[in-house]
């Protein structure tokens, strides 16, 4: 399943750049908001193509017997919903900006893994991604995607901070 946004790139390409596709993974919340907007700059500075990609984990939703298929329906209707916000949001900012974006809705069961399937099938030379901060006990349960990300991917991570 796919529900693509895409912006074309209105601006020249002027020079040579470090970064040509920069992945931003968005959850809609402000601290992914405060990263898309700084890789909406760097990608200008770069003249370079953002990708966005907003990853639903299609199984959270445990339900029991009949209503179980009703609220998972819901439930997913209602975080596509909210990635179409997040996404149209950055293709905003990106069209503010003159910079190229295509963004995409993915369903992974592990939302890191699918961050870095995206970045390798669209060939991303950078990923820029916020961090929710969870230090101590809450970090240890509840792992953070952002490092997750920072151990496994095989391109740069920029890590924004809000």
């Amino acid at each position: 399943m796919s529900d693509k946004i895409v912006v074309p790139n209105q601006m020249p390409n002027r020079r040579a750049s470090a970064f040509k596709k920069i992945l931003v993974p968005v959850d809609g919340s402000s601290q992914a908001t405060h990263a898309a907007n700084t890789a909406v700059l760097l990608a200008r500075s770069q003249g370079a193509e953002l990708i966005g990609v907003y990853v639903i984990d299609p199984f959270p939703y445990l339900g029991v017997g009949d209503a179980s298929s009703v609220g998972l329906q819901a439930y997913l209707s209602e975080a596509k919903a909210e990635a179409s916000k997040a996404l149209g949001a950055v293709a905003y900012a990106c069209s503010k900006q003159n910079v190229a974006f295509e963004g995409d809705t993915i369903e992974r069961n592990v939302v890191y893994e699918g961050i870095l399937e995206t970045a390798d099938t669209e060939g991303c030379d950078l990923i820029v991604m916020g961090s929710h901060g969870r230090q101590g006990l809450k970090a240890l349960i509840l792992g953070s995607v952002a490092q997750k990300v920072l151990t496994h991917a095989k391109v740069p991570v920029l890590i924004v901070k809000s």
